[in-house]
């Protein structure tokens, strides 16, 4: 059945079978690429370009840099049953890719696939990727490339050599029929550009984050264990349950990272993480100097502020305890004692210490008297004796009978 192609209405997408390639500068390899073609229902303008693969980012980025070329987009897009743009083949009720679809919108335009294995449903690509080989790929056979970008350049010279020749049977360039019927009927280009959004079906793990590309983001807590569906760019990730969005993070990049913001958080693990060392001395201050004081020693003697989290704490459940009065007061003795520890001012709360003068916080003992104990005046007569002179020509003692000294 010979296909009539309205101005405007469809544009066809394919990859060649046939596939340039690369040079690898340093081992001499040669790196098979993917050539893809895209060409318009009507006019038969064709764009064509070399990508590194067939999957996902490499197909989304060929369409979108195509459309620059076209200055539009048809109503249609037209594509072969690959995974990257079908992710179930059906013939009668196909599945599209989530990210080929919202591609699509982005654009004003819907996709229908060609039925599978059925060529003649896009004669217009299968055509155009003929002509692509025969004129582009044989044409550069004894070329030699070490880039895709110049591989690229290339292969747009000899298709805009292609779209300004003219056609045998009408005796007009595709480029001239291009401005003539299909650019007035394209679909205008949104404000922005694409960016390239992957979907991920996510299940939220107990921490109540889930896992995209190898970090990790935080979600509402109440959706532990619940399957969600990432989306993610270069530089978002939102995730989705039931097509409403519930969070967004800025991406991440390296391994192992968490995202994680306080409004997902429970009580306890937000009231947790809220706590730094500034903010605890800060409470403390609120209930008076010394306790201010007290904190900022509890947290300064340990190897790690961290370490002294839990005494803080502790010291806020005695103030809700005894009240602020008396813990202040009971912090003031500790710290006279200079005791900067939880358990000190504990028990002075539990026995009533702080309600003493604080002349009692450190009471001088009576000094101890023993007859073993030698006392001050002891060494102050050795000290008097060493001083004193001495007789330097005194006699040596007699010898006894056998000669020694006695």
């Amino acid at each position: 059945m010979r296909q009539v192609h309205r101005a405007g209405e469809k544009l066809f997408v394919d990859f060649s079978g046939t596939r340039p390639h690369l040079v690898d500068p340093k081992t001499g390899e040669a790196i098979a690429v993917e050539l893809f073609v895209g060409v318009l229902g009507a006019s038969g303008l064709i764009y064509a370009e070399a990508t590194r693969s067939q999957d996902l980012p490499s197909w989304v980025g060929a369409h979108v840099r195509m459309l620059d070329y076209f200055q539009g987009s048809t109503a249609i897009w037209v594509p072969d049953n690959l995974k990257s743009g079908v992710t179930m083949a059906s013939r009668y009720e196909p599945e599209i890719n989530r990210t080929y679809a919202e591609l699509a919108r982005h654009y004003d335009a819907v996709v229908i696939p060609a039925r599978v294995a059925t060529p003649t449903d896009k004669p217009k690509a299968e055509v155009s990727v003929q002509i692509a080989q025969r004129w582009v790929l044989a044409a550069l056979r004894h070329r030699t490339f070490f880039t895709l970008a110049d591989l690229n350049a290339a292969i747009g010279e000899r298709i805009d050599a292609i779209n300004e020749r003219p056609m045998q049977i009408t005796g007009i360039s595709r480029r001239a029929l291009f401005e003539q019927i299909d650019r007035p009927a394209l679909r205008p280009m949104p404000r922005t550009r694409y960016e390239l959004a992957e979907w991920k079906p996510c299940r939220v793990n107990i921490d109540y984050h889930v896992d995209v590309d190898h970090n990790f983001y935080s979600v509402p807590y109440q959706l532990v264990h619940v399957r969600v569906e990432a989306r993610f760019t270069a530089s978002t990730v939102e995730v989705f349950v039931n097509g409403r969005r519930l969070a967004s993070h800025t991406r991440l990049t390296g391994r192992g990272r968490f995202s994680t913001q306080l409004a997902h958080m429970p009580r306890a693990h937000r009231a947790h993480a809220e706590w730094t060392p500034s903010r605890l001395i800060a409470w403390a201050e609120q209930t008076g100097p010394a306790t201010g004081r007290l904190v900022a020693g509890i947290l300064e003697h340990r190897p790690h502020p961290e370490q002294g989290y839990r005494a803080c704490l502790g010291l806020m459940r005695l103030g809700r305890v005894y009240g602020a009065d008396r813990l202040e007061a009971a912090c003031h003795r500790a710290e006279r004692l200079r005791s900067y520890r939880f358990r000190t001012v504990e028990q002075i709360l539990l026995n009533h210490q702080d309600r003493l003068p604080l002349d009692d916080a450190a009471p001088t003992r009576p000094p101890l008297t023993h007859e073993n104990l030698r006392g001050a005046g002891y060494y102050a007569d050795q000290e008097a004796y060493a001083d004193a002179p001495h007789d330097r020509e005194a006699p040596h003692p007699a010898p006894d009978g056998d000669g020694r000294g006695v």
